[in-house]
């Protein structure tokens, strides 16, 4: 396949896979092209095999670079604390951007291992070899993202469920927190 081709078919999803990785639209579409910039120069080695992997693979460890090259500049800020009530027709859409803004907040491999789970739908497997590490890895860090998504969720006081756990989905409607099921 082409790389204009593959670009048409797959390119969007490359970014939108970049724009989760890095929690910010901006900054996934550059990701996406930066990777698409590298990808173009050695396509004929990438198509040989599926490229999509590859492709994953290399938005996986660029955001992760990205990310810590950013932590040793970036100053933090507080964000006020706006939370929707019981009457606002925009509390689900407020609540979904309250999840992303935590899962934004991760550690890098544990935010792509969270998107690459319950975005890309990505199994175990998959999910390890594209981050390098092995399947016990894999559900160690989406546990403890998930565990810390449920804690920062009940901490901001966000709807809780019957169980009293915060429950949210993503605009994709894969991530559910409910209960402790994902």
């Amino acid at each position: 396949m082409e790389f204009d081709d593959y670009v048409r078919q797959r390119g969007a999803a490359l970014v939108r896979l970049g724009r989760l990785l890095t929690g910010d639209r901006h900054q996934g579409e550059d990701l996406a092209q930066e990777v698409l910039a590298r990808a173009f120069v050695r396509w004929d080695r990438i198509a040989a095999d599926p490229p999509e992997p590859y492709l994953r693979r290399m938005l996986v460890n660029a955001a992760i670079s990205r990310r810590r090259l950013a932590a040793s500049r970036e100053v933090v800020m507080a964000e006020p604390r706006d939370t929707p009530g019981r009457d606002d027709l925009g509390a689900e859409t407020a609540e979904r951007d309250a999840v992303w803004r935590i899962v934004r907040d991760l550690p890098p491999k544990q935010r792509a291992a969270v998107v690459l789970r319950y975005y890309e739908d990505l199994d175990d497997a998959a999910i390890a070899a594209l981050l390098r590490c092995s399947r016990e890895t894999v559900r160690s860090q989406v546990k403890r993202a998930l565990d810390t998504l449920r804690a920062r969720l009940a901490a901001a006081g966000t709807d809780a469920g019957p169980a009293g756990t915060a429950q949210a989905r993503t605009a994709h409607g894969g991530l559910t927190l409910n209960g402790g099921k994902p």
